[in-house]
């Protein structure tokens, strides 16, 4: 009786669904089509699924893919269109390196034709990404979890989610899953309130761990794993969050105060690598492992402010704290650190610089720019920024950027690809874009990840959030992960020391806009 269920459930689709011919009358329209999502002359990977599209209040809809070499695809819909993916795949495969024509045809009130855009085909993507999926709002760990796609196809499955609805005695929160050179061998993340602490796996083996000491501030929160050893950097955090009353930007998340910490994952041990009254957050070691670049912000309204304070203090100045790149020399034969220099002076122009991120070969430093604060995946300012090494120029991914929140994001491990968070597209849910970034340096133009229904991104009311690229699908399974997080307590770390306090004397880089040295404009 299922299978006749079943059946009939395909015959009724089929039958509901109309295929059209390429007219042969229409009238032309100068504008190109009014696609949902945009992809208009975008750059994508030769291996990206299909780019299934809606135009609105279509009766019909026929689209043309023509090849610079020859190769042509229709497709047709209502008002939508679901590409084949092994016809797409063989498209793409056939242009790769080349352009695609793409002639959009919609039936609304009469045929029209739009002004034709292109599709340009380069290097290929990882083929998975990892992100967490959670309400856009302040929320008490509703149903949330981390969830891995297969950006090759519309695949989505679950790394592991949280409990389906609110459970007081089980309520928890995951976040800040991490891997190792684009490995999903080697991967971790953290568990918050009940069965709190930090999960890590090998393989699809996993356990718990649990980094707290008097001597550390707190414990792990921002990672980055080393790219040649089993250790970890994290910076260790009070965070607190400070809700607006007349704000066009509803919340802010603040630092009382926060240091970085080194976990050695064979030996369960953890020391401080710097704590100071400045706050130092956001590592991230460089390919070569001989650099940890970070975050840095001196308050001076925080200057012998009692911890009693600190949470009261800083939500009067959270508007007037500044954070530096910063970078810190490695040596990993005796594990010691040298002086922090500073890479990137941003808190001279009353700017604020999160999350930064260095391209595979070690040359780009990519990072979030905003007007203030710490936490940019909430600041309409804040912009994708990238600094080349090589000059020691600094400048902004105009191309890729948009007027609202663009945050938390990922290289490929070719150095072709950045994969990143935006609200461009409602301003209020976060969405997985993709950009090119050439050798040359410069991004392009920046492409929502696709989705089999193009709807999806109107229907899903969840933000996708930390967005990570791997060359291969994480191996230990949920419910592994489970019964990780539900039966173990997890092992304490051993405290191992301190790192003496450094001075910094230089002053780094400042900010070049336009020309000119200083703060980018503010978005609108």
């Amino acid at each position: 009786m299922k299978n006749h269920i079943c059946l009939l459930i395909i015959l009724a689709i089929t039958a509901c669904t109309k295929s059209y011919e390429v007219p042969t009358q229409y009238s032309d329209v100068e504008g190109q089509a009014p696609m949902y999502p945009d992809y208009k002359d975008v750059v994508i990977p030769q291996n990206i699924a299909p780019l299934n599209f809606m135009i609105k209040d279509a009766e019909g809809l026929v689209v043309v893919f023509e090849g610079d070499r020859g190769s042509c695809l229709t497709v047709s819909g209502e008002d939508r269109i679901d590409i084949d993916s092994a016809e797409w795949r063989n498209l793409l495969t056939a242009e790769r390196g080349g352009e695609i024509k793409v002639s959009v045809y919609a039936n609304l009130d009469g045929w029209k034709r739009y002004a034709s855009h292109s599709l340009t085909v380069a290097e290929p993507i990882d083929a998975y990404l990892s992100y967490r999926l959670i309400e856009p709002g302040y929320e008490l760990y509703r149903q949330l979890g981390l969830y891995q796609r297969n950006l090759e196809n519309f695949v989505q499955n679950p790394i592991y989610e949280n409990n389906r609805e609110y459970e007081e005695e089980n309520n928890h929160c995951v976040n800040c899953h991490n891997f190792q050179n684009y490995d999903t061998k080697r991967m971790l993340f953290h568990v918050r309130a009940q069965h709190g602490g930090t999960i890590l796996t090998d393989g699809d083996k996993c356990r718990k761990i649990q980094i707290k000491s008097p001597d550390i501030l707190a414990a792990g929160v921002y990672p980055t794993w080393h790219p040649k050893m089993n250790m970890v950097a994290f910076s260790t955090n009070k965070t607190g969050q400070v809700f607006h009353m007349f704000h066009r930007e509803k919340i802010e998340v603040v630092d009382e105060a926060s240091d970085l910490i080194l976990y050695d994952v064979d030996k369960n041990e953890v020391r401080n690598i710097i704590a100071t009254p400045d706050f130092e957050t956001f590592p991230c070691w460089n390919p070569a492992g001989d650099k940890l670049y970070f975050c840095s912000a001196h308050v001076r309204q925080m200057e012998n402010v009692p911890d009693s304070m600190a949470a009261e203090v800083i939500s009067h100045y959270y508007d007037s704290v500044y954070y530096d790149l910063k970078c810190m020399s490695f040596d990993m034969k005796s594990l010691s650190f040298g002086k922090p220099e500073t890479v990137v002076n941003a808190s001279a122009s009353h700017k604020s610089i999160t999350v930064p991120r260095i391209s595979p070969d070690g040359r780009y430093i990519l990072f979030t720019l905003g007007d203030y604060g710490q936490f940019h995946i909430w600041h309409k300012s804040s912009d994708l920024w990238v600094m080349d090494l090589n000059n020691d120029s600094a400048y902004a991914l105009k191309e890729a950027n948009s007027p609202d929140v663009d945050s938390y994001h990922t290289w490929s491990s070719n150095g072709r690809w950045i994969v990143f968070a935006s609200r461009r597209m409602d301003g209020n849910y976060s969405r997985a874009h993709i950009a090119y970034f050439d050798k040359g340096g410069k991004a392009h133009k920046a492409f929502c990840m696709p989705q089999r229904d193009p709807e999806h991104n109107i229907l899903l009311l969840k933000s996708y959030n930390v967005p990570e690229l791997t060359k291969n699908a994480v191996r230990v399974n949920p419910e592994a992960l489970r019964r990780c997080i539900y039966e173990t307590a997890g092992d304490t770390a051993r405290f191992t020391g301190n790192i003496k306090r450094c001075i910094d004397g230089n002053t780094g880089a400042s900010l070049q806009v336009d020309g000119k040295t200083g703060a980018s404009p503010k978005k609108k």
